[in-house]
């Protein structure tokens, strides 16, 4: 990620696989009875305001935040789920969201999703074989499409294929129903997958499976934008981790660097909210205060100031911007050659920097966590 503020310009060391700008994401608000007969005017909650992220090939991105902070919606439009209000999306460096729509749905096959639900992503009539090959249907990839569909399963860790080609979703686990999720999403062969809390819904004893599919995946050179609530996860499986709170990315940085010394008040919220291994007590003083506010009334200022335990005057009137703190950290996520700035968007936080720019080394598999 390009630790830049929302609206600067930022300097790419190299051009990522993926490339969000200044991204917006608004939705118009149904108007009330009585908002229609005073003919009020109809609201727009902006879900995701102005944010940058960058993933680079052979890299897990980890997008974490409370539920409602915009994350899903970041992920839904970066697979072309919903229109951008504003900002671009962009593929190896070319802007999806600018595209004519053929063009568009060409590169869209390079960037794959994987849903929070397997009881709901996959089609209860629909056999296993179908679900796998439907993809490649939908984009006209011709050849033995039963071939590619087992050669996805296989790698996905089910085999042999040929026994579960004929099963329902009903007649597969939770763990199995998401494999083959995945395993839909791998059969086009996409550079960069879109996991949107892809083991939530899944038992304790079949989500390291799920994560550890993800992390060979990412060895092997793709590109994985992950959507969670869990930093535990995130700090494990993770190179870096980009907080969002309510439609903005407050801190991004080295995933396990940012678990073990984090800088934003909200993110000290989060760490602290994890259960400690030692069964030691939660830190009630770094907890916010109340309820995430309506993404249709925005504070004024810092977005996070009205639930902040360390909040001062000035929070209230200063919006900050993301920008780097210190230099990168080096060393810090699953890769130890990968670097990654550290970036806040906090007043408070002693030694901000104007941002310098940066984007991800493009890494090759290398077979090693």
């Amino acid at each position: 990620m390009t630790a830049a503020t929302s609206s600067g310009p930022a300097v790419a060391a190299a051009v990522p696989l993926l490339d969000i700008v200044d991204l917006q994401v608004g939705f118009r608000v149904r108007r009330s009875l009585t908002e229609t007969l005073l003919r009020r005017p109809a609201r727009t909650v902006t879900a995701v305001d102005g944010i940058r992220l960058q993933v680079g090939a052979g890299e897990l991105v980890a997008l974490v935040g409370e539920s409602g902070c915009g994350k899903t919606t970041t992920a839904m439009a970066t697979v072309g789920l919903v229109p951008p209000s504003g900002g671009s999306i962009r593929l190896a460096g070319e802007d999806l969201a600018a595209m004519p729509p053929g063009e568009a749905r060409r590169l869209r096959r390079r960037v794959q999703m994987i849903f929070q639900d397997p009881y709901e992503s996959l089609d209860p009539r629909f056999t296993v074989r179908r679900t796998v090959i439907e993809p490649l249907v939908v984009h006209g990839v011709t050849g033995d499409r039963e071939a590619l569909a087992c050669a996805a399963l296989e790698r996905v860790g089910l085999h042999p294929a040929d026994r579960y080609l004929n099963r329902h979703p009903h007649e597969l686990s939770g763990g199995q129903r998401q494999r083959v999720a995945i395993a839909a999403a791998l059969v086009l062969q996409p550079e960069l997958l879109v996991a949107d809390e892809p083991v939530s819904m899944l038992d304790t004893s079949v989500r390291a499976g799920v994560l550890e599919l993800l992390a060979e995946l990412r060895r092997d050179g793709m590109g994985i934008l992950m959507i969670t609530h869990d930093l535990s996860t995130a700090a494990r499986y993770a190179d870096r981790i980009a907080v969002m709170y309510l439609g903005r990315i407050v801190e991004q940085g080295s995933a396990r660097v940012v678990v073990a010394d984090p800088q934003h008040p909200y993110t000290r919220a989060l760490v602290a909210a994890v259960p400690r291994s030692d069964g030691g007590r939660r830190d009630l003083a770094l907890m916010p205060k109340g309820e995430a506010p309506d993404p249709s009334a925005v504070p004024s200022g810092c977005r996070f100031h009205p639930r902040c335990p360390v909040a001062e005057d000035r929070c209230a009137r200063i919006d900050p911007p993301l920008l780097e703190v210190g230099g990168p950290d080096v060393g810090a996520g699953p890769d130890p050659d990968r670097a990654a700035p550290r970036a806040v968007a906090c007043v408070l936080v002693d030694g901000v920097q104007p941002a310098s720019g940066w984007a991800p080394a493009t890494s090759q598999p290398d077979g090693a966590d």
